[in-house]
């Protein structure tokens, strides 16, 4: 894989390099081979050799450092492209995949119309692909690699591996030295062996793997995304292109998933677009939602106000040949009761906020939540708006002007008093370098800090008006002549 990314990446610049290639890195304190392409293969090379020893044998040899930063990254995009075939796939590192296509086959026509399938979608994007199908990961990782295109019927996975080389295991190379030197060179010749003979000679993990390639144990796959809850697909016989059809494909594919969650009495929370290009690119569009939905005019919606506020656009490339609908969070919903009383503006401000969160992000789009506390800047807190906690502000009466500015300053900023009645208000101040005349003054509202944090002064707040009738909400620290002999003055906001 190593070799195949550095000549696409060569391919798409236009460099024509007809050497042998080969991948070096540093293993065990020496320059070894790490890859190597079909030329050098040809030529007696291969991962391992030191490189000095392969320059003296093919002086010609073109020598890449190894990138595994980059060879993981082309891996993964790999990983996504093959979530055509099945949702279960897992990294293999250094160059493999793990697909669990159980009941999944007959999708494409049968277990060998699969593979066939696989390898000429993989192979035409300039990739040497060896496969193999078994009932465990550990014997379908050993056929690939020393019988690809073998498929074992359920339960043959002992005779499918027997007459494979011990090298087949990828166990650690001492127990394969240690098993060569002991005479046992093939799979099939270590299973005759007993068990209690080679757990005392090689440990638990080795027979826990020879296991696995025979058939008897399989070890939990680790899918790098998690099965969705319900998901609906649609392949097309020729990549589409255009806006309208793919608009058109997401809406029908969010009604097929409606449907099934329908019939669960479940909504959708997370919903997961993907688009599966035909060059072997994918694209995944999320979106969020406050409350469990399955109407997909509200799914189709959402998704097009993602798709709009791309920073980088959804770009078909060549066309997209599978797009897939997937609800990765599912929670029960329930019917919307109808009725004289029923408040629209509720779901009005739920879609809007949804929308919002689709275009901005979830991150962005933020409500307040009071709290239960007398102080000022912590009377409330921003949340997600798409949470939907219970709130309980407190309705002011109809024309009752309010006591606080609906939005405070980050921070009290200072004032300077040019003059101040006894205990009142600035009779004339000075803020951000403007001088006001206080005309009408309303006060105090005193309120004293939480006795358990430490000791603050005692605030009195003012609702005062200049003579050009901006108000203002000023506080004075300190009551006079009992907590601080010169209090200190400051605005806390400003009334709209």
């Amino acid at each position: 894989m190593p070799t195949d990314r550095l000549k696409r990446r060569w391919n798409a610049t236009g460099r024509r390099d007809e050497r042998p290639l080969v991948v070096a890195a540093k293993i065990d304190n020496a320059l070894r081979l790490s890859a190597v392409d079909a030329k050098a293969a040809k030529l007696g090379l291969a991962p391992g050799r030191a490189l000095a020893d392969a320059r003296a044998m093919i002086p010609e040899l073109a020598v890449i450092g190894a990138n595994e930063k980059a060879d993981l990254k082309l891996l993964e995009a790999i990983a996504d492209w093959c979530e055509r075939y099945t949702p279960l796939c897992a990294l293999d590192a250094p160059h493999g995949l793990l697909l669990d296509v159980t009941g999944a086959a007959h999708l494409f026509g049968g277990e060998q119309a699969m593979l066939s399938e696989i390898r000429r979608a993989i192979g035409s994007q300039g990739f040497a692909v060896r496969l193999a199908l078994a009932g465990t990961a550990v014997a379908a990782r050993a056929l690939a690699h020393y019988a690809p295109g073998t498929i074992v019927t359920p339960g043959g996975e002992a005779d499918a591996v027997a007459k494979l080389p011990v090298e087949a295991l990828q166990a650690d190379h001492t127990i394969v030295h240690a098993l060569r030197r002991a005479g046992l060179k093939t799979i099939g010749q270590i299973a005759a062996r007993q068990r209690s003979e080679l757990t005392a000679r090689f440990g638990s993990a080795f027979v826990t793997l020879l296991d696995c390639a025979l058939g008897k144990a399989e070890t939990p796959l680790n899918p790098r995304n998690p099965l969705p809850d319900c998901m609906a697909e649609r392949r097309f016989a020729e990549p589409v292109v255009t806006e309208a059809v793919i608009a058109e494909t997401i809406l029908s594919l969010a009604a097929a998933v409606a449907s099934v969650l329908e019939k669960r009495g479940q909504g959708a929370r997370r919903i997961e677009a993907c688009f599966f290009r035909a060059d072997g690119a994918t694209r995944r569009i999320a979106i969020e939602t406050g409350a469990a939905v399955r109407d997909p005019a509200i799914v189709g919606r959402l998704l097009r106000e993602k798709l709009d506020a791309l920073s980088d656009p959804l770009d078909p490339g060549f066309g997209f040949d599978l797009i897939r609908l997937s609800v990765s969070l599912a929670q029960a919903a329930q019917a919307p009761a109808t009725g004289f009383d029923t408040n629209e503006n509720d779901k009005d401000i739920a879609f809007l906020i949804d929308r919002l969160a689709a275009r901005f992000g979830a991150h962005r789009i933020s409500r307040f939540l009071q709290q239960d506390t007398h102080i000022p800047e912590a009377e409330a807190v921003t949340i997600p708006a798409q949470e939907k906690p219970k709130l309980e502000w407190s309705a002011r009466a109809k024309g009752e002007p309010p006591r606080r500015p609906l939005r405070l300053f980050a921070r009290p900023e200072p004032i300077e008093v040019l003059s101040e009645a006894p205990d009142g208000p600035p009779l004339r101040f000075r803020w951000r370098r403007a001088a006001h005349n206080v005309s009408r003054a309303e006060g105090p509202e005193r309120i004293a800090m939480e006795w358990w944090r430490a000791p603050q002064p005692t605030r009195d707040y003012f609702r005062v008006e200049d003579e050009a009738g901006h108000r203002f909400w000023l506080y004075r620290d300190g009551i006079p002549a009992r907590e601080i002999a010169h209090p200190r003055w400051y605005v806390h906001g400003v009334f709209a």
